[in-house]
């Protein structure tokens, strides 16, 4: 008796813990009509179908604090703790779109926060390197990922601006704080052929959302893409 009131209650809580799809559902909605509304701005009427398919099956409610958990879909950033927070959807969306990832490729991305990115960014390339300066954010993101099945992640508890010169070339590289410049270590780790993309501004202004491409001959061509409000890219800028 005692097993099957273990197994009820368990059936029971299952039952009671929500998966948010109707969420996900709405998020991708809003997503794709802000797309078409920022086309002439972006260039993008819609977004790749393999970036909206890795939008609507990450559950972007498990990368937020639990006092956050209403607002996870909704199509705005989201505090995350240490002054730091999750990206809009919608730019999330953008960010992984422009940089173009394939099954095979390899990506950098500068600023872990709580994971949500890399996530995303799991379910399109073969290898996701993180970069998280912040301590606390560092280790709750590696064990996020673990705990989700993330098995082609790796994070590391680093100052992202000097990139992940171990694992270089990157086929794309996302930088998730603005800059105040782009890091020249980062150009340098980006794959011929590769695609940065990466918030360029002053703290806490409106910067600019930039697509950096590097040509087969290592020079670089730079587009703006969008306005945007990232928190700093903190560590040792120079």
């Amino acid at each position: 008796m005692a097993s099957a009131l273990l197994l009820a209650t368990t059936g029971a809580l299952a039952a009671a813990t929500p998966d948010f799809a109707a969420e996900r559902r709405q998020m991708t909605e809003d997503i794709a009509a802000l797309a078409r509304q920022t086309r002439a701005d972006t260039g993008r009427p819609a977004f790749d179908a393999r970036v909206m398919a890795a939008m609507a099956k990450v559950p972007r409610h498990e990368f937020v604090p639990a006092d956050q958990v209403a607002f996870s879909y909704a199509n705005r950033p989201v505090p995350i703790g240490h002054g730091q927070t999750i990206s809009q959807p919608y730019i999330v969306a953008l960010m992984t779109d422009l940089a173009k990832a394939e099954p095979g490729d390899k990506v950098l991305e500068v600023g872990t926060g709580s994971g949500y990115q890399a996530a995303v960014m799991a379910q399109l390339a073969r290898t996701v390197y993180t970069i998280e300066i912040i301590e606390p954010l560092g280790l709750q993101a590696t064990q996020r990922l673990q705990k989700l099945g993330y098995a082609n992640v790796q994070v590391r508890l680093g100052d992202g601006y000097h990139g992940w010169e171990e694992h270089a070339p990157y086929d794309a590289i996302l930088v998730t704080a603005a800059a105040s410049h782009v890091p020249p270590p980062l150009i340098r780790q980006l794959k011929p052929g590769g695609r940065m993309v990466i918030p360029v501004g002053a703290p806490f202004l409106v910067q600019q959302l930039m697509l950096i491409e590097k040509n087969q001959d290592g020079t670089v061509s730079t587009r703006q893409i969008l306005p945007v409000a990232f928190v700093p890219l903190t560590g040792q800028q120079r």
